[in-house]
């Protein structure tokens, strides 16, 4: 079950859209039947169920269009039986409480206090998996079955050995993205930035009139929101990828795919930014925004292959498609046994530990 606001692919920015679409995609082609509860066009290889003609994109976030979306996946889970229902969104789980079906639900947004409350009360009915360990801090109550860092398609980026001058910031018109940040520092360091990032929301436009829009000229190059072909071109191009995030971010799966790239990332430390990237080895990692120009001068020495090799060693696909694989097995038998769900802290780290989750 994948949100409702974007297709499957997504045609620009749809971080967990991406990964809803390359995990059905390996699932399907290892064998697994497989249904997708999405919206708009079929765009994936498995069975489809669209529960809106068009994305509602435009009013990304809206509760009620969601739980439409969860009302009309409802129908698709009482037309049919399946093994196990794995979960994206965030009302759906309450679909759990049907007993449909085992349900495994990927958390993919920070656990603040009132999102730890909401999967409390659905302990005894979904396997919570967390992106990052460092998502799950703080919340070791919650019934987490396991950490599955996301993935990419490794081999669909281009590796470019050789790159070009300017730095890359990539991602959404956002303060705790801090593309303000961004061109300061790459204005610092002496390189032009390309910004590339979604703009459509309001406050996202808002942020953008007040603190980037004043920081344009002649070095900074804003090209809004980026198709799937032209931010894949910039990653591969780009000397680094500028990565100055303002919140505890769960993972930042840009940074992966700039490593696929051989482009490392100057980020700074926060979220899940130490278990991505390697100091040294796969980006810079910064612990004040002030540091960030001599990151973009520093990540000059990082060898490209190295930041490919990192990414197919440690973020590819069949890593989190086997992953997901042991996950759902796992529920699996535990629902035919009528047993429970693990408890925190033990069954949940054994099992973290044999699928080879987060270090």
């Amino acid at each position: 079950m994948a949100p409702p606001w974007f297709q499957l692919p997504p045609p620009g920015y749809g971080g967990i859209e991406w990964i809803c679409y390359w995990l059905v995609e390996g699932l399907v082609a290892r064998g697994h039947d497989v249904t997708v509860i999405g919206a708009g066009e079929k765009g994936v290889s498995a069975n489809f169920v669209s529960t809106y003609e068009e994305p509602p994109s435009a009013r990304l976030g809206e509760q009620l269009l969601e739980l439409i979306h969860t009302a009309r996946a409802a129908e698709v889970l009482r037309s049919k039986t399946f093994d196990v229902v794995h979960d994206h969104t965030l009302s759906g789980p309450l679909l759990s409480l049907a007993g449909y079906a085992p349900t495994v639900l990927t958390a993919h947004g920070p656990i603040h206090p009132d999102i730890a409350d909401y999967y409390r009360t659905l302990y005894d009915y979904v396997s919570l998996v967390s992106i990052s360990e460092s998502q799950r801090q703080g919340t070791p109550d919650l019934p987490w079955i396991g950490t599955i860092h996301n993935a990419i398609p490794v081999k669909e980026y281009t590796m470019m050995q050789d790159k070009e001058d300017f730095v890359l910031f990539l991602g959404r018109m956002n303060a705790d993205k801090g593309a303000h940040l961004a061109i300061e520092a790459a204005r610092d360091a002496g390189h032009p930035i390309v910004v590339a990032a979604k703009c459509n929301e309001a406050p996202e436009r808002a942020y953008f009139d007040a603190e980037v829009k004043p920081r344009l000229g002649p070095d900074v190059h804003w090209i809004g929101e980026a198709d799937t072909a032209t931010k894949k071109d910039l990653l591969a191009r780009a000397r680094c990828l500028v990565f100055p995030i303002q919140w505890e971010e769960p993972f930042g799966i840009v940074m992966c795919e700039a490593m696929a790239s051989g482009t490392p990332v100057v980020a700074l430390r926060r979220g899940s930014v130490p278990e991505v990237l390697e100091h040294g080895v796969t980006g810079i990692i910064c612990e004040h925004p002030d540091e960030l120009a001599e990151g973009i001068t520093e990540a000059k020495g990082i060898d490209p292959n190295t930041c490919r090799e990192q990414a197919l060693s440690r973020f590819d696909l069949p890593r989190m498609v086997s992953e997901y694989e042991q996950v759902f097995q796992d529920v699996i038998t535990r629902a035919q046994r009528g047993g429970e769900l693990p408890l925190p802290g033990r069954e949940a780290d054994d099992h973290l530990s044999a699928a080879g989750g987060a270090p």
